[in-house]
């Protein structure tokens, strides 16, 4: 899914992102990647094509590295092949890798809820930790489906992961937790990170820092009604191509309603004719017709179509920047030239609003839907760019915390050790200082509060 993200994002990035030797090297890795999992992807389905032709079984009865009969699927990687010797290695790499996050002293966890192709919701785990070499290295664990997105549903497959990595008495290693900031998950009284603070006391959570993103488009779509009942009726287009009609996406993360908005954006005239069919051919149930028709009028409805377009311009900025907020080498000056290319696209996009073309006429259909007048429509497209700009300039404001962080990366350290980065010391320290300030500010007036309270009771009993 994130490989088609990308996929869909390559060649919409700006000229300064395209020049940029880190873009081009992590598109180049990208490619390698892809290429390489496609190979073995290939592989294993012409075993399992071969054992359905002669209808053999993929298990064995004992499938232990140590076994000599591991089953047939499992004994093509005995046999000297290349690729079997590359999916062996990758094996062998995970394994490494998970004896190695045992092994460290620090470890943080990453989790987050996204969507496969079948809008199932999932639960993707990433691990950060320390290695031997005192290096800080990040992989993916693993993707759970998750039943129920729920705080109780996601703690427990976190701490059942948890339990597996981090032995009972060495539960004091796991020093951070990094979410999104939904209230499931930085709930401070029954949030999936208060019911792992319970069990790890010194996993700290921190707010995910690409995920202020996630904030300001929930704010842009969901406090707008005209806005909202989109999104709603967006969500219905997924839900139809769904064997099972029930809505377990997690349909409030802004990157679903981005893959949302330019599928159907892309593929309107598609779907238009595919509904059309489904309507009006007479070979299905009657809610199937029934939904069908309410598409067609949907996909006719110059509201929806207006709201459709507009989307479709703003959300490819949106994913730009979360990838850009995603790189480890960022700093304030990286940060504050994204966040102004990102605000400048945004104020492009507000001041054309008046030139967006009109949808093109339909046959009307027998029930009108109430729509929007071409006025109507320029006050809420500027309510949205405004709502955007605005929660964009709140929640990136403050910065300076990540120039603290270079000072402990590990891979900085020979450069530290020729020249040591006193600007970003001196940086911190004013940081952690005016930090110290408003604390004691806020200790001294509630000190103050507490003297005025006890001046009028004494008064009040004399």
């Amino acid at each position: 899914m994130d490989n088609c993200l990308k996929l869909a994002l390559l060649g919409k990035a700006n000229i300064a992102t395209q020049l940029d030797d880190g873009h081009r090297l992590a598109v180049k890795k990208h490619n390698e990647e892809v290429d390489r999992n496609r190979y073995l992807l290939s592989k294993l389905i012409d075993c399992v094509k071969f054992c359905g032709a002669f209808e053999l079984a993929l298990r064995g009865h004992d499938e232990t590295e140590a076994s000599i009969n591991p089953g047939i699927f499992g004994d093509w990687s005995v046999l000297r092949l290349p690729w079997t010797l590359r999916l062996r290695s990758t094996w062998r790499e995970r394994r490494l890798h998970l004896e190695e996050v045992k092994a460290a002293d620090f470890i943080a966890i990453q989790a987050d809820e996204t969507s496969d192709v079948s809008v199932q919701c999932q639960l993707a785990l990433v691990l950060r930790y320390l290695d031997r070499q005192h290096m800080v290295q990040e992989r993916f664990y693993e993707f759970v489906p998750l039943d129920n997105a729920n705080a109780e549903s996601i703690a427990e497959v976190i701490l059942e992961r948890l339990n597996l990595l981090v032995p009972p008495e060495d539960k004091a290693k796991v020093i951070a937790q990094a979410y999104d900031g939904a209230s499931v998950m930085r709930g401070t009284s029954g949030g999936v990170q208060r019911k792992i603070m319970d069990i790890y006391h010194n996993a700290h959570y921190v707010h995910c820092y690409a995920h202020q993103l996630n904030l300001i488009m929930q704010q842009a779509t969901s406090k707008i009604s005209k806005v909202a009942a989109f999104f709603r009726t967006l969500v219905g287009f997924v839900l139809f191509f769904k064997i099972t009609k029930t809505n377990d996406s997690c349909a409030t993360r802004w990157n679903f309603h981005s893959r949302s908005v330019n599928t159907v954006y892309e593929h309107k005239d598609d779907l238009l004719k595919c509904f059309e069919t489904i309507r009006d051919s007479g070979n299905f149930d009657a809610v199937t017709v029934r939904e069908a028709g309410g598409f067609v009028r949907m996909l006719g409805d110059s509201t929806f179509c207006f709201l459709l377009q507009l989307f479709h311009k703003i959300m490819p900025h949106v994913d730009m920047l979360f990838q850009q907020l995603q790189k480890r080498n960022i700093d304030p000056v990286y940060i504050k030239a994204a966040i102004q290319r990102f605000t400048d696209s945004i104020l492009s996009i507000r001041s054309s609003m008046s030139t967006v073309s009109e949808p093109e006429e339909r046959p009307a259909a027998k029930r009108q839907r109430t729509t929007l007048t071409p006025a109507e429509q320029h006050r809420i497209a500027i309510e949205v760019c405004d709502t955007i700009l605005m929660h964009t300039k709140e929640r990136f404001t403050f910065t300076q915390h990540l120039v603290s962080s270079t000072l402990l990366h590990g891979e900085l350290f020979s450069q530290h050790a020729a020249k040591f980065p006193d600007a970003a010391l001196v940086s911190t320290l004013d940081t952690a200082s005016s930090a110290l300030l408003i604390l004691a500010y806020m200790f001294l007036g509630l000190v103050q509060m507490e003297a005025n309270h006890l001046v009028r009771a004494g008064a009040s009993t004399t």
